[in-house]
């Protein structure tokens, strides 16, 4: 079905625009079904069902996190969005405030963001086609992964919010049966909570200090900010108000359902304290959900696993065309060869994720580690440019620079002191640096001026 929505949607587009945004006339059903696809994928489901099996509900309030943001940009930043009519990619709205040097860190990050992301979600369809199907992990991840790379390749954005839309409804049915049968095959909610360590229940985490948790719960909320499929999907509504009140109801909808999802976690943990934890929900479809209704969950969980894996192939083909080659050519490319080479990078970073994901066994381990390469460089001079704040461009690299290294130093040297991440440290940081550039500058700049009305 997915194949073919991807070749009825290839008709009428032309360039990289329909590619990327579509006709740009979506309501906030549509919006709010296809950004709810987006982010529920692999990571937030089959991830935190994995995290909660091992640590407990404390995953499920740090996601909350991502709630939040949602709310916040939906409230303060969607409606901003109409100040950048022509844009398609982060990119673009950058380059209105720090040029070509802008758009091709926004292309650079961007992509190396969306194909760790993607990465992600590629390694849940390897798991979840294991389970379901019978093949190893990788074929799984490899049969899953060329289906999606066909039809994002063929229909672009058009295909991917058609198939959001499917994958949407299915398993906003499948998830909370699967959570339902799940529970009735323990033998009720008491008898899960009288049967499970209780440290599960902790928050935060048993072994985990409250800051810890706190770093955890900030870096959901700044991790997966206005990365490139989510600003795209701000860029296809028809007006403001469809936008904003399709990312309200997105992310309102995430906190219901990041508890579903974590709580299948602990009917797996009942169910086989011995399970592999990526499998905590294929797990539980198999040994609660009866025959008549397996096909439609399994079909949810399926969708889960693809369904942001399109968007967040979409968003990186767009990043690396739009905001990586383009800028660097003399001579713009035509429409059509742009789309060709749009189709191009879909398939290259579709089998570069599966390289990634196959050296990757933790789901949510692999988001957080993607997570590393877009906030710490990115988010805060986006935000500063989509509020209308006009800042240098020597700030923004300076901002960048520093955010950077202090992530590589305290993640990767430093191992995490104290099991804080590094993430909302590198975020202020990145804020601070850019704060003390521009106010050095200006301070400069009054200098000089002084100087020369005295003389």
């Amino acid at each position: 079905m997915q194949l073919a929505y991807g070749i009825w949607a290839s008709k009428g587009i032309k360039n990289i625009d329909g590619f990327s945004v579509a006709s740009r006339s979506f309501g906030p059903w549509v919006i709010f079904a296809t950004l709810s696809a987006s982010f529920i994928g692999g990571g937030f489901s089959l991830g935190n069902a994995e995290k909660v099996f091992t640590f407990g509900i404390a995953n499920i309030v740090a996601l909350w996190g991502f709630s939040l943001k949602e709310m916040l940009v939906a409230k303060f930043l969607s409606p901003k969005i109409i100040n950048f009519p022509k844009a398609i990619s982060v990119g673009d709205i950058l380059e209105t405030n720090y040029g070509k040097t802008g758009k091709l860190t926004a292309g650079i990050f961007g992509t190396m963001l969306c194909i760790g992301i993607l990465s992600a979600q590629v390694l849940a369809i390897g798991y979840v086609f294991n389970l379901f199907l019978g093949v190893s992990q990788t074929t799984g991840a490899l049969l899953g992964c060329t289906i999606i790379i066909i039809y994002s390749t063929v229909g672009g954005m058009l295909a991917v919010v058609k198939t959001d839309i499917i994958q949407f409804i299915v398993l906003a049915i499948g998830l909370p049966l699967t959570l339902i049968f799940g529970i009735n095959a323990c033998g009720g909610v008491d008898n899960i909570i009288a049967n499970i360590p209780a440290s599960r229940f902790n928050i935060p985490a048993e072994g985990h200090s409250w800051l810890a948790f706190f770093s955890l719960f900030c870096s959901f909320i700044l991790g997966e900010t206005l990365v490139p499929p989510y600003v795209q999907r701000l860029c296809i509504g028809k007006d403001t108000k469809a936008v904003q009140k399709g990312t309200m109801m997105a992310g309102i909808f995430s906190i219901p359902f990041f508890t579903v999802t974590g709580l299948i976690g602990l009917v797996a943990l009942h169910l086989n304290p011995e399970l592999d934890p990526n499998l905590a929900i294929p797990y539980v479809v198999n040994e609660s959900v009866p025959v008549i209704l397996k096909g439609i969950v399994i079909a949810g969980i399926i969708s889960i696993a693809m369904s942001s894996a399109d968007s967040f192939l979409n968003a990186a083909s767009v990043s690396i065309v739009n905001d990586i080659i383009q800028p660097l050519r003399t001579n713009k490319l035509s429409d059509s060869r742009e789309l060709l080479f749009a189709k191009i990078a879909t398939a290259v970073c579709g089998i570069l994720s599966v390289i990634l994901a196959l050296n990757f066994n933790s789901i949510l381990g692999l988001l957080m580690y993607a997570y590393d390469f877009w906030s710490p460089i990115v988010l805060m001079p986006l935000l500063l440019t989509i509020i209308g704040k006009n800042i240098q461009t020597k700030s923004f690299v300076s901002g960048a620079v520093i955010g950077l290294i202090i992530m590589v130093v305290w993640n990767r040297i430093l191992n995490q002191p104290y099991e804080i991440n590094a993430l909302p440290i590198a975020v202020f940081a990145n804020g601070m640096t850019i704060y003390m550039v521009e106010k050095l500058s200006k301070m400069q700049t009054q200098q000089l001026s002084s100087e020369y009305n005295y003389s």
